[in-house]
């Protein structure tokens, strides 16, 4: 085992798996973890928490730390705004009741979509379509996959850019909190909140918003991220005093490619996180 003082190795914290809309279970992706060396991961499921204890019983198996982390949806009115949470109590009853509404919601928001498509005599069975997604949280890839089954498509980016994606003809918004009730709900929990790739919607002006209501700390690494992205948030941070954090956002290799392993941050950046919790 490694000795839990020392800061080397690489750590993703931005891995999702089928217990919302990865591909892959927490077992598998804790494997593939170890096999690219990582010393640790978080499962942050959208809006999911049941993957974690899977994670950390594989974890515990392939020396790979587990970091207990969700992906929230919520909005500022204007953007996309995602929470990521780490090192919370996945079984808070606060966090847990706002599970179990988000995923009776994703359900409802899958069946709109679904009818939408039908309108358009795109033909899915919503029965089937909600049941590809196992246990975990229905969401837009999991009727991207149909499409493609259906041979309505080519690609799951097919999928994206001709119907469910933001503003095309079968778009339907799904459930959201707004991001200061996102704050509290992870501070609640016991955990820390990190804004998830800045770069892909918001302005500065934006994220400042998001530090004004209790953020905790910013994930700067994202593939998403350019370069030049990457050194402005690491310098946005320092200025605005918040924690770094980074990750893959795998979901897999439904995109024909495996991320894990590409986009590591250093482990002493999990450390840091871990003094600050404690502080907190």
């Amino acid at each position: 085992m490694r000795e839990e003082n020392q800061d080397t190795g690489w750590a993703d914290l931005h891995v999702h798996t089928t217990w919302s809309d990865g591909v892959f279970s927490p077992e598998f992706m804790v494997q593939k973890a170890s096999e690219a060396g990582l010393r640790a991961i978080a499962i942050t499921d959208h809006d999911a928490v049941r993957g974690i204890d899977e994670a950390v019983e594989a974890g515990n198996k392939m020396d790979v730390e587990i970091v207990p982390g969700i992906e929230l949806s919520t909005s500022n009115g204007i953007h996309d705004v995602h929470i990521l949470g780490y090192f919370f109590d996945p079984h808070c009853s606060d966090m847990l009741e706002y599970v179990r509404y988000f995923q009776e919601e994703r359900v409802k928001r899958a069946r709109k979509i679904i009818d939408k498509l039908r309108k358009m005599g795109i033909r899915l069975n919503a029965d089937v379509v909600i049941a590809s997604a196992g246990h975990g949280a229905v969401g837009r890839p999991h009727i991207a996959d149909a499409l493609m089954e259906e041979g309505f498509v080519l690609s799951y980016d097919e999928a994206f850019y001709k119907y469910i994606g933001d503003g095309k003809p079968a778009f339907v918004k799904k459930p959201e909190i707004s991001p200061a009730e996102g704050l509290a709900l992870i501070h609640k929990s016991g955990g820390l909140a990190f804004l998830a790739h800045p770069g892909m919607d918001l302005t500065d002006d934006e994220i400042i918003q998001v530090v004004k209501q209790g953020l905790d700390g910013i994930e700067i690494l994202h593939p998403k991220h350019s370069v030049d992205m990457v050194n402005h948030f690491y310098n946005f941070a320092n200025i605005h005093r918040l924690l770094v954090s980074g990750g893959s956002d795998c979901h897999g290799n439904r995109k024909g490619e495996m991320m894990m392993g590409r986009f590591n941050i250093p482990y002493k950046f999990v450390s840091e996180i871990k003094k600050a919790l404690h502080h907190f």
